[in-house]
């Protein structure tokens, strides 16, 4: 099946490009993550395309996370529900001097993937292992792929995390949130967002019905990010429904390898 990786710059966004090692060894931003500035967006997928894009396989992908990234964190907590931390690798980067033989396998994918690249490195990165080269660096076409056909399920099994019917509706709330609950938001949108979730834990255990999905772990993330506590005072079912899902196994697994390690 032939593979091939597609980039191209996202809509309204340039692409960041900057000295690949010249860079003085304090600086922090050897990796800039995708939530600051973006390199080359490189959007392959798992085989999608006509050209058939990678094939699924055990052992065959390896994932670049970074400490204190929510993207990460929503990564990993994904890896731990889906049941794909023994099939698919991880490599958490922390600081450039403290995961030197990370920061390299990383910059030798993108090299590998763009042309003389030698711009900044980002994460999260999907990485076919096969080629050396990376499938992706778009956290939402990367959930969809771990959600999709890494985690076994199809059009036929649709995966519990991504139900079609529910397909808007999950992207929905991860834009509300996006926009809405965060420090950059006005008091106003901020708490019609919150507004809008505690609303919907009234009627249900999980933000979109009976079962958890991709919603919940957006949520949940979006609500354990440094300073967020301060938002929940007044929201009662917010504040049950982010420890209650703190004692589920992969949240506090996945908090505490990418949250709590920078």
């Amino acid at each position: 099946m032939p593979e091939t990786a597609s980039r191209g710059c996202g809509t309204g966004n340039a692409c960041t490009f900057g000295p690949a090692s010249s860079a003085p060894a304090s600086r922090p931003s050897g990796l800039l993550l995708a939530s600051a500035v973006r390199s080359a967006p490189i959007h392959s997928r798992i085989g999608v395309g006509l050209a058939g894009g990678f094939y699924p396989a055990p052992h065959r992908y390896e994932l670049f996370l970074s400490v204190s990234c929510p993207r990460s964190l929503r990564i990993s907590i994904t890896l731990g529900l889906l049941g794909l931390k023994d099939s698919v690798a991880t490599t958490l980067l922390t600081h450039p001097a403290g995961t030197p033989e990370g920061f390299a396998a990383l910059r030798g994918a993108y090299e590998a993937t763009v042309h003389h690249y030698n711009g900044p490195l980002t994460a999260p990165a999907l990485c076919d292992r096969w080629s050396g080269r990376i499938v992706s660096n778009h956290t939402p076409d990367i959930l969809r792929d771990l959600a999709g056909l890494l985690s076994g399920h199809d059009e036929a099994c649709p995966s519990p995390l991504h139900p079609p019917e529910l397909a808007a509706d999950i992207d929905g709330i991860r834009e509300l949130l996006e926009l809405g609950v965060t420090d950059a938001a006005e008091p106003s949108e901020r708490s019609a967002a919150l507004d809008v979730m505690e609303h919907r834990l009234s009627l249900h255990p999980y933000v979109c019905g009976p079962q958890l999905t991709a919603a919940d772990v957006d949520l949940w993330v979006t609500l354990v990010q440094p300073g967020t506590a301060g938002f929940l005072c007044g929201y009662p079912r917010l504040q049950e429904f982010v420890g209650r899902l703190g004692d589920r196994p992969a949240f506090p697994y996945a908090n505490g390898v990418v949250a709590e390690a920078a």
